[in-house]
């Protein structure tokens, strides 16, 4: 038996020789590299670790005596130096989710062995997203596949940047080399070493804890087997030739399987509902949830819905995410401090923001900068890992990470600093809302220095500039819209929502339409001018119809006519009329329907409001179909045509195509009405089309019901199936109303047959 004083090296070349095995060999039957096996038996390198010796002494055919020998000498061969790099002690045991993560590590694993792609990745992320932890986790999961050796370096990146020159001396050391030739390198030579050493060697290496680029490029092997993981708050984005995996905060389901695995499947059970609470409340940040998931295992006879009461305080949220010495603010307060003054400030006031996602220009309103200057600043954040880009051009600031930032903003800036970033970023809001909205309505000009106000950090030169932004900024403009009300900024509310009358009739079924005009009602009222206040009315009527409430559609639209009759705006009295009108016919009030769009048409006409007349007389149309006078409203479809084609109607835009395609539809519904289905399917889906083109989507689906409709009664089974179908697939911009309408009627359908044709053309877009 070989004593266990003997070195590892010369017991390893012992038994290699007796096993008459040549280093090659025995590196091709072990899967351990030539020059590993060579630097171990000379001595030169450290002993390698368990699995190491278990895949030589499986080549090498060993005794079980044997075997305990060689064993024995890694034993004793062992040397654990003070500065010892192992994996990061990190709780794995409880490590959750991340699947779709670790199979790209493992997949960047097998491209470094097999030499086919990058041998370096960067696993980058905002504070607390668990970088360290899933990377610890990945090199723990990949370890056999590097049989020379897994090795990490805590770089201290956030608090105190180690030296690349030490990192150096700790990796080759790690690695073997001897005290007596690292002292004959410098720091470029030692680099060298390093890059030699790895190109013929498998070995895993964690560089944890990134500060930048220059702290990390001398580490890096050239092309090689060996698979370097980087993690860092910034993406490091000047290294080259490195694959990239960024990181954020986990899915709701991870969230709650991790809760779930830190406090225990059955109490979790127990409190379902209050645990996902908690997991949102943590904005699903891992070291968040860790934080949550202990304060609960070391109180387990207290509710869950304890720690929930406790988190909802936003203002002291962050500090009840403390666990011993473990805290989330603590993660971002490292971060911060590295932040030029400019970036600090910018973090500070973007927790201002009232959305989830924003784009440069928020940041340009609130610093009162130009967007160019703004995105510079931003994009440091996202370098420090304090800002996330979430798409093309905008940015997320992570709940979390919101409430540090208004912390900071409370305790750095004064309020009077504060209430101007507010103001300035409201304005800007407003303006902007306002200048789109009347791009939308060309016979309403702007301002010239509203519109300069409003055009300095976006782009509205055309109408579809206009309605993106106020699509995407929508949740943005709201906020402020409330906050002006907040403050009794009366007119400001009145000029910005009569601005988007145009934008309302495009994106009728948003949803926020009854709070928008009920605010607008409100400040019209407290300006004490009976005209504006009628037309707020009348489309807080015109809201409330959208939600069905249609009663009280009914009570506003008569509270306008009074204003408007005070007013003396004959304008605005058939508005309120036409308004009344709607709700009326859905609660079957027909006859009452029928008088007021009756009055409505002719005082539209008085007033010479030639886009009310039309819409007035187009629901009349519609009145006397209902009475049973289907051959009395086609009469009126040419008179309503020959005055949309007057040489002097005053209507133009996308409001004339409205009109006509809700004229030739209509005349498809008399058609329907008299039993001419053909000709009712012919015009129905003219008008579709024409609608489609145009883009709103509440009317398309109306207009598809009816189809549906004079499809199923001319035997076209398919093509009204489709019809439903794709009322179904707007969604809720169709509209309650039409979706269960919809609903009800593909339900009502016999069965498809499997061997009919496909409907085509018959019906939608395509059509």
């Amino acid at each position: 038996m070989v004593s266990e004083q003997v070195p590892f090296g010369s017991v390893l070349r012992e038994m290699r020789q007796r096993s008459r095995l040549s280093i090659e060999k025995l590196a091709e039957a072990s899967g351990v590299s030539v020059r590993a096996i060579g630097d171990m038996e000379r001595g030169r390198s450290r002993v390698p670790q368990r699995r190491t010796v278990a895949a030589l002494t499986t080549a090498l055919g060993l005794t079980v005596t044997e075997q305990e020998a060689l064993l024995a000498a890694a034993r004793a061969g062992r040397a654990v130096p003070t500065d010892a790099m192992t994996a990061p002690a990190r709780r794995l045991e409880d490590f959750t989710g991340r699947g779709s993560e670790l199979a790209r590590l493992k997949a960047a694993a097998e491209q470094a062995r097999s030499g086919a792609g990058s041998s370096v990745t960067v696993v980058s992320g905002p504070p607390g997203c668990g970088k360290t932890t899933l990377v610890g986790k990945a090199a723990a999961d990949l370890a056999d596949a590097f049989p020379d050796g897994c090795f990490t370096v805590d770089l201290h990146g956030v608090d105190a940047p180690m030296d690349t020159a030490e990192a150096l001396l700790k990796l080759l050391k790690a690695l073997g080399v001897p005290d007596r030739q690292l002292a004959q390198e410098d720091t470029q030579g030692r680099a060298g070493l390093l890059r030699a050493l790895l190109a013929e060697r498998r070995c895993l290496v964690v560089l944890d804890n990134a500060r930048d680029e220059a702290q990390v490029r001398e580490l890096l092997p050239g092309v090689c087997r060996t698979l370097v993981l980087i993690t860092s708050r910034r993406p490091l984005t000047g290294l080259e030739d490195v694959d990239r995996l960024p990181l954020s905060e986990m899915t709701e389901g991870e969230a709650v399987a991790l809760l779930r695995r830190i406090i225990g499947p059955e109490r979790a059970d127990r409190d379902a509902e209050a645990v996902t609470r908690v997991a949102e409340l943590c904005g699903y940040l891992p070291l968040a949830l860790r934080v949550a998931g202990n304060w609960l295992a070391t109180r387990s006879g207290w509710d869950v819905d304890v720690l929930v009461q406790r988190l909802a305080d936003e203002e002291r949220r962050l500090r009840r995410l403390a666990d011993g010495d473990v805290r989330v603010e603590a993660a971002f307060e490292l971060s911060y401090r590295q932040l030029t003054d400019q970036a600090a400030r910018m973090l500070r006031l973007l927790g201002l923001v009232p959305v989830a996602d924003m784009t440069a220009a928020y940041g340009a309103a609130l610093t009162d900068t130009d967007v160019f200057d703004a995105e510079d600043v931003m994009e440091e954040l996202i370098e420090a890992g304090l800002l996330q880009a979430a798409f093309t051009g905008r940015y997320q600031l992570h709940d979390l990470l919101r409430l540090f930032a208004r912390d900071r903003l409370s305790r750095e800036e004064t309020p009077d600093a504060r209430q101007a970033a507010e103001d300035r970023l409201r304005t800007w809001l407003l303006d902007t809302a306002t200048v789109a909205g009347q791009r939308l309505s060309p016979e309403h000009a702007v301002p010239p220095s509203l519109a300069r106000n409003g055009n300095a950090l976006v782009r509205l030169d055309s109408p579809e500039d206009a309605r993106a932004w106020l699509d995407s900024e929508a949740t943005a403009w709201l906020a402020a819209l409330r906050d002006a009300a907040a403050l009794g900024d009366h007119i400001r509310i009145v000029e910005t929502v009569r601005a988007m009358t145009r934008f309302a009739d495009l994106c009728a079924f948003w949803g926020h339409w009854t709070e928008v005009y009920r605010l607008s009602s409100e400040a019209a009222a407290a300006l004490g001018d009976p005209g504006p206040h009628a037309f707020h009315l009348n489309q807080h009527s015109w809201a409330l119809s959208f939600e069905g409430r249609y009663r009280e559609a009914v009570e506003r639209a008569d509270e306008a006519w009074e204003c408007a009759r005070r007013a003396q705006d004959l304008s605005q009295q058939a508005r309120a009329l036409f308004h009344a009108s709607w709700p009326h016919g859905r609660l079957g009030e027909t006859q009452e329907r029928f008088d007021k769009l009756r009055a409505a048409a002719d005082l539209y006409e008085a007033a010479g409001d030639h886009d009310g007349w039309v819409a007035a007389m187009t629901g009349y149309r519609s009145c006397l179909r209902e009475l049973g006078r289907a051959e009395e409203s086609m009469a009126l479809h040419e008179r309503i045509l020959a005055f949309l084609d007057a040489p002097d109607c005053r209507i133009n835009g996308y409001v004339i195509k409205i009109h006509r395609a809700r004229a030739i539809g209509g005349l498809g519904r008399d058609h329907a009405a008299l039993g001419q289905w053909q000709e009712a399917v012919d015009h129905i889906r003219t008008g579709l089309l024409q609608l489609q083109q145009i883009g709103i989507p509440g009317m398309e689906a109306e207009t598809l019901v009816e189809l549906g409709k004079a499809l199923t009664e001319r035997k076209d089974i398919e093509a009204a199936r489709d019809c439903y179908r794709q009322v179904l697939a707007l969604g809720d911009a169709a509209g309650s109303h039409e979706l269960k309408a919809a609903q009800a009627l593909l339900g009502s359908l016999p069965a498809a047959d499997p061997a009919a044709p496909r409907p085509g053309v018959e019906a939608g877009r395509t059509a």
